[in-house]
């Protein structure tokens, strides 16, 4: 192409990046990579081979990891950790100079990532590798930090950390900086495709000096996966698929092992009929052709305002005909290349597939590219449009109202990211706080930074990776909770000797019902007294309860001052009738009871102190705008409580209704009648019909029904460990979070619970 061309087409010339460094690099290493464990490569093994995807050459052979290597790895990390996690200031140098060597080799990192992931080279040199660098500069600081703002919290331990390839760089970064920045070390595995700057990464490690054992690094499929799944790590942070979390969610059910899982998504791009137009398809450029649309948080799925709607596809196809797709190493190109030729036969069967709507494609070259694509006139049922392509390939459909879109969006079994376009701030900061998803850009897409958490809800996975949202998943209490003394409900012989009924009913939606099952048992007193008869609560009760708490989901949008007030009232006609408590307690268990029903009232008094005080954060990220993180309620609570007849019960309600969520709890087994009790305080205190509901019974009757659950977003257990495996599985039904432990938490930790993290990004200024 000359000069003349170029002027005459206005159309961009080749500017090709040198790939001669990364080459060198590789051939001083003789294309041959071994295992980066206790401070030092292994012998290679060739056991696979990398590829760019863009030609198809050879990068070099890789090995596979066997149990002896990871093996190896955690038993290097578990020796160096308690000496990593005594100063976080030696920390905080070390993470410094990890940061430094990412600059320092800024273009080394950008180019090896380019040639094993296919991705634009501005991509991976104005975005992947200046991120990476971010978060290792940001969890400096908090390693030099933690000390004096965390001073309850210690590191879990050893840490395995699974990531995926398409940002390998960048996820490595995630994962390692905030673990090594609390004190952790980690066994890392780089996804099979894309492990060479993982392997760049580990040089710099040797490089700088990094404590031998810190970082370890283990290549190789799935299976080496599952390895680091079954090993002896305290701690799995995995990103990647869905169905991967599940699986790895079901290996670790009751193992104790901390996880966090950020997994699929299916974005919503919302434009408005007042969207600056132009711009919102700029930023839809990002949103889904970045990375070849091959990013979890994609804006994959555009909904338009009807007016709008023809206007906006005409100038999005304009816009993606000037689409530059073809070499990556090229920084005039737009579109890379698909990680592998497996998945690019995916993302073309998926789309030959579809029968509906119109398709509108342009030109990719041979091989491993695929052209951008958009599919039009979809209904939000269509397969395209509810599962994840992780592809170049936008789907869409139009919405009329406000309210309609806000539907549209939320019907989806993911929850991770979205976008709302529009020029009206109120409608936009009204539409955000709707929308199901950790991450919500106005009027900007694919923000992120180490400042602000990242995360998803739903099938999107839990928790988060970034910010002080962040650090939790990296931490844990020092001073445990102690588990409460195992008891066994007293026995005695026959029944009540009053023949009026004293049976006590289940609380479900506000009412007192009767057990589905029909069943009651008599609660003994320590003598063999019979003090009176509680339900048995099974499955169907359980739904029940379910459907009672949704509908009482205007709950979670009550102000913090009215639950405030609530709890209030509940501490004040608990505390009128405490006596009548505490000689409950004492008939149930043959010890007083004064002391456990004033730790109850002041619970109370504690969560709503709470209640308007658990505040967001705005995040200083480098940007011109704000990211507001805002603390949401999980929603439908289902938990089993520790034998405490009251303590038991008001540890669990109290923190779950302050945020605003809506409880099922299960109480204590053996000493069930003070729960049934407190449902007359509840009647009295204001509290809406559906916010708490009370089952009484067996545990084992309820624990893994209550993770299967589809509408229950999270289950606490402090009951027997037992259950523990069991709702962990169940759970992965919907990847709800779980919170097992002896007893309840501090405060700060069961608010933590029962909250959800939301990051809105709003960009200010014209």
């Amino acid at each position: 192409m000359t000069v003349k061309n170029i002027l005459e087409t206005m159309d961009y010339g080749p500017a090709p990046e040198s790939a001669s460094e990364a080459m060198a690099w590789l051939d001083a290493r003789n294309r041959q990579f071994g295992h980066f464990i206790d401070g030092k490569f292994t012998p290679p093994t060739q056991d696979f081979t990398s590829k760019n995807p863009a030609n198809g050459e050879v990068l070099a052979s890789l090995s596979q990891a066997r149990q002896d290597d990871v093996d190896a790895a955690v038993n290097a990390a578990r020796k160096a950790q308690k000496l990593w996690a005594k100063s976080g200031h030696t920390r905080a140098k070390y993470l410094y100079a990890l940061a430094r060597a990412l600059q320092k080799h800024a273009r080394l990192f950008a180019v090896l990532e380019t040639l094993d992931n296919g991705k634009p080279i501005r991509e991976s040199r104005d975005i992947d590798v200046p991120l990476a660098q971010r978060h290792f500069y940001h969890h400096a600081g908090f390693a030099q930090l933690m000390e004096d703002e965390l001073p309850d919290r210690e590191a879990l331990g050893v840490c395995g950390q699974i990531i995926p390839w398409n940002f390998p760089l960048l996820m490595l970064s995630w994962k390692i900086a905030p673990a090594l920045a609390m004190g952790n070390t980690v066994v890392l595995k780089p996804a099979e495709y894309t492990s060479l700057t993982a392997l760049l990464f580990a040089d710099i490690c040797d490089q700088v000096g990094l404590p031998k054992g810190v970082v370890n690094i283990v290549t190789g499929d799935g299976a080496v996966g599952e390895m680091i799944t079954a090993s002896d790590v305290d701690k799995l942070a995995f990103t990647g698929s869905t169905e991967v979390g599940r699986i790895i969610l079901k290996a670790t059910a009751g193992s104790g092992k901390a996880l966090s899982l950020e997994l699929g998504g299916k974005s919503p791009y919302i434009v408005f009929d007042d969207a600056d137009l132009d711009s919102a398809v700029e930023g839809l450029v990002d949103a889904i052709w970045f990375n070849q649309g091959q990013v979890c948080c994609a804006g994959s799925r555009l909904l338009v305002q009807e007016g709008i709607a023809d206007t906006f596809y005409r100038k999005l196809k304009s816009r993606m005909d000037g689409l530059r797709i073809g070499d990556p190493l090229d920084k005039c190109i737009d579109v890379g290349a698909i990680v592998d030729p497996i998945q690019r036969a995916k993302i073309a069967d998926m789309v030959a597939s579809n029968k509906e709507g119109e398709i509108y494609q342009t030109t990719a070259p041979e091989g491993c590219f695929y052209p951008p694509t958009l599919i039009t006139g979809l209904t939000t049922s269509s397969k395209l449009m509810q599962e994840e392509i992780f592809g170049p390939v936008l789907v869409s459909t139009t919405f009329r109202t406000p309210s309609e879109a806000v539907a549209m969006a939320n019907d989806t079994r993911y929850g991770l990211a979205a976008t709302v376009w529009t020029e009206n701030i109120n409608l936009a900061l009204d539409i955000a706080p709707q929308l199901v998803a950790g991450i919500v850009w106005v009027n900007s897409t694919n923000l992120m930074d180490a400042a602000a958490g990242f995360g998803g809800v739903r099938e999107s996975g839990f928790g988060r990776e970034g910010g002080w949202e962040g650090l939790s998943g990296y931490t844990k209490a020092k001073d445990a909770p102690k588990p409460a003394k195992p008891v066994t409900a007293f026995e005695g012989k026959g029944g009540l000797s009053d023949p009026i009924d004293r049976t006590a009913k289940l609380y479900i939606g506000g009412k007192q019902s009767r057990p589905d099952g029909g069943y009651s048992r008599v609660v003994y007193a320590p003598k063999g007294d019979a003090l009176g008869e509680v339900s048995l609560a099974n499955r169907k009760d359980l739904r029940n309860a379910v459907e009672a708490a949704h509908k009482a989901k205007g709950w979670s949008k009550t102000t913090g001052h009215l639950r405030a007030q609530i709890l209030y009232y509940l501490a004040e006609n608990l505390a009128a009738r405490s006596a009548e408590f505490a000689d409950r307690i004492k008939a149930m268990t043959g010890k007083q009871g004064k002391d456990e029903v004033e730790s109850a009232i002041q619970t109370l008094f504690t969560y709503a102190a709470w209640a308007d005080k658990y505040d967001g954060q705005v995040h200083g990220v480098p940007i011109r705008g704000v990211a507001l993180a805002m603390k949401e309620p999980v929603g439908v609570i289902a938990a089993l409580c520790d034998p405490r007849p009251l303590a038991g019960l008001i540890e669990v309600i109290a923190p779950a209704i302050a945020m605003g969520n809506r409880v099922i709890a299960s109480a204590s087994e053996a000493f069930a009648l003070s729960a049934t009790d407190f449902i007359q305080v509840l009647e009295t205190s204001d509290v809406p019909a559906g916010v708490v509901n009370l089952l009484t019974g067996d545990h084992a009757d309820v624990a893994s029904h209550m993770g299967a659950h589809m509408n229950i977003d999270a289950v606490w257990s402090f009951s027997d460990p037992s259950h523990a495996a069991a709702i962990e599985a169940a759970s992965a039904s919907n990847l709800k979070r779980t919170l097992i432990a002896p007893v309840p938490g501090a405060a700060k930790a069961m608010l933590d619970a029962a909250t959800e993290v939301k990051n809105i990004w709003v960009p200010y200024g014209e």
